[in-house]
């Protein structure tokens, strides 16, 4: 059950983070990588309270035994390194972002957000099955299907009646 509740946790905040990042964007005093220069900035340091929080076992009260953090991280392999320099760092939190923003400043955050947010969990199902070995079953591509048949619903331009 608690990936399901942080799944829905995560996807709440990043619906009302965006939204303000639209918002500011939209006032035009501020571009999109002054945005995400600025949310990276706020995020860091409350990430490594959390890193903390979790290191030293203070979430497992709550409920939170996933979050435990091995004590020798800092010993992890090349190959662990270049997988979060490289897919999660430099993929995920900086080019994903920066072309994330460059779309939001100039699109509907009510197009451009489902595109990325639908468009990543795709990649990401495929690429679990063929990279991980990770399960891929006809309902997984329905669901799949279903996710990018809605963002053509949401994006496609409307016709005009008659």
């Amino acid at each position: 059950m608690a990936p399901f509740v942080f799944a829905i946790l995560a996807g709440l905040f990043w619906g009302i983070g965006e939204l303000a990042a639209k918002s500011a964007l939209k006032s035009g005093e501020v571009g999109p990588m002054t945005a995400i220069a600025v949310r990276a900035t706020v995020a860091l340091p409350v990430i490594w309270v959390a890193w903390l929080a979790a290191s030293r076992g203070w979430l497992e009260p709550v409920g939170v035994q996933a979050a435990r953090e091995p004590a020798a991280w800092t010993q992890a392999s090349a190959a662990t390194w270049a997988k979060l320099v490289l897919g999660a760092g430099v993929s995920a939190g900086a080019l994903g972002l920066a072309f994330f923003y460059l779309g939001l400043s100039t699109g509907d955050v009510s197009k451009v957000k489902p595109i990325a947010f639908a468009l990543a969990p795709t990649v990401a199902a495929i690429g679990a099955f063929l990279v991980l070995g990770e399960e891929f079953t006809v309902r997984k591509l329905l669901g799949l299907l279903l996710l990018v048949g809605g963002i053509l619903v949401l994006t496609l331009p409307e016709r005009a009646p008659g």
